[in-house]
């Protein structure tokens, strides 16, 4: 299959394929995969690019093409570039959105506008670099990436995702949440004693 790059892509720079390392920096215990046929499948894509054309390592969708991944990691992270390798076949993906820092996203929000959209194109050898836009990329402590079809068959194969980018660093605190009542609730406070108190006094 030929392909047709789009403006969002071009050739990888081959002296620069020590930036496509940011697979150092995913926390793998916690990344997710959804609709993986093979359960821990997903984890595998995601290695160095000297290893990019290892087969032998796939994640496969099951029973539709649709695949999301969940990807947390050990910092933050400025992303640049993206490269998917799928089969030189139908079941490459066409498509791909992306979202930074949205840890809960699911299949049903995921079919909804991302925070970038890319078109791809056949690459089974990885030769292929897609741009990510800085304005959403440029700090990022969790990526998503959905796959919603691919060109043509029943499901979805890729052999490696590749992240290129920078790490910035572990990120060293963390936003506390409070919660404050609205309304105070009876069930929160000792009624009885407060009641008790009082009845003694009189």
């Amino acid at each position: 299959m030929q392909h047709s790059c789009s403006r969002s892509c071009q050739h990888v720079d081959e002296t620069n394929v020590g930036l496509w390392n940011l697979h150092t920096k995913i926390d793998k215990y916690n990344l997710q995969c959804y609709n993986e046929k093979h359960d821990g499948s997903g984890k595998e894509v995601f290695r160095a690019w000297d290893e990019r054309l290892d087969r032998s390592k796939v994640v496969e969708s099951d029973d539709d093409p649709e695949l999301l991944f969940s990807i947390p990691f050990n910092g933050a992270v400025k992303i640049t570039g993206l490269c998917v390798i799928g089969e030189n076949g139908p079941s490459h993906p066409n498509t791909v959105k992306l979202w930074s820092n949205l840890p809960e996203l699911r299949f049903e929000n995921a079919r909804g506008k991302g925070h970038q959209e890319i078109s791809l194109t056949y690459d089974p050898s990885g030769t292929l670099a897609y741009q990510v836009n800085p304005a959403h990329f440029s700090r990022v402590t969790h990526l998503s990436l959905y796959f919603p079809s691919n060109f043509g068959d029943e499901t979805t194969r890729i052999y490696y995702i590749g992240l290129r980018g920078e790490f910035l660093g572990e990120v060293k605190s963390k936003i506390v949440i409070a919660t404050y009542e609205s309304k105070p609730q009876l069930k929160d406070h000792k009624v009885d004693d407060f009641l008790k108190g009082n009845h003694e006094i009189q």
